[in-house]
């Protein structure tokens, strides 16, 4: 397995082409060896720009599948017949049929050797769930739980999904969250994350007026303009996002 030396990881893009716009031009991205997408990358306004774009990156970009790229997929293939997340059903209506064949094919984990982390695991949820709930203050047992089946010589673990960055220890495992590209909670921008030789969390600044603006004009789903506003500013706190995640991982009453 070759190591590399830098891994741009960008997570929970969900179809907003402004912001994906933004980070992909950072120096810093365009220059790491690879950029990996720890899924839930098409759900939100703009699906197939994003799509389109990611691609023409070509061999740099290597993808993760998210619950709500498996969801989208479903939904097309008449495997389920509604989708949790408003916007769903709109977004998997505006994917090409190559497209959705496409999602279908990505893998849910992938593990690449980063020089100064070694062997590090990216996924979407947790290593053995897309939708599970992990948190930067989920309690030692439940780390016992989710990172189980987690080969030994992985000692990093890359997830998104809680669209919240964080970076701590698990055990003696250091867990990276890279926040949300595209619908950040508790402060706006677009997050990533620099991995190699450390973990370095980063926020791209953008234009959110004039992206909330240009999403609205490019997507006719009838809630976009209180879509964009809600998700672009980021109006749901951290903490009110904690609260919410906290009972689906397992806490409730404990």
């Amino acid at each position: 397995m070759p190591a590399f030396d830098r891994i741009a990881v960008l997570s929970d893009i969900h179809g907003v082409l402004p912001a994906l716009e933004a980070v992909l031009a950072e120096p810093e991205v365009a220059a790491a060896d690879r950029i990996v997408l720890t899924g839930d990358i098409t759900a939100g306004p703009q699906p197939a720009e994003v799509l389109a774009l990611l691609r023409a990156q070509g061999e740099r970009v290597l993808w993760v599948a998210g619950n709500a790229d498996r969801e989208l997929v479903e939904y097309r293939r008449g495997e389920r017949s509604e989708i949790p997340d408003p916007i769903g059903p709109y977004a998997a209506s505006q994917l090409t049929d190559v497209d959705v064949e496409f999602l279908a094919t990505l893998a849910t984990t992938r593990t690449l050797t980063v020089h100064g982390l070694g062997e590090v695991l990216f996924c979407h949820a947790t290593p053995r769930d897309d939708e599970e709930i992990v948190l930067v203050d989920s309690r030692p047992a439940r780390w016992t739980e989710v990172l189980a089946d987690v080969p030994d010589t992985v000692r990093t673990i890359v997830c998104g999904h809680t669209h919240m960055p964080y970076v701590r220890l698990a055990h003696g495992r250091l867990v990276v969250n890279p926040g949300s590209v595209g619908m950040p909670y508790g402060r706006p921008g677009a997050h990533w994350c620099l991995l190699g030789p450390g973990t370095d969390l980063r926020v791209t600044p953008y234009d959110i007026p004039a992206a909330v603006e240009r999403v609205v004009a490019e997507c006719d789903w009838p809630g976009i303009a209180e879509w964009a506003d809600y998700y672009l500013n980021a109006r749901a706190t951290d903490a009110e996002a904690l609260e919410v995640f906290g009972v689906r991982d397992g806490r409730a009453g404990s």
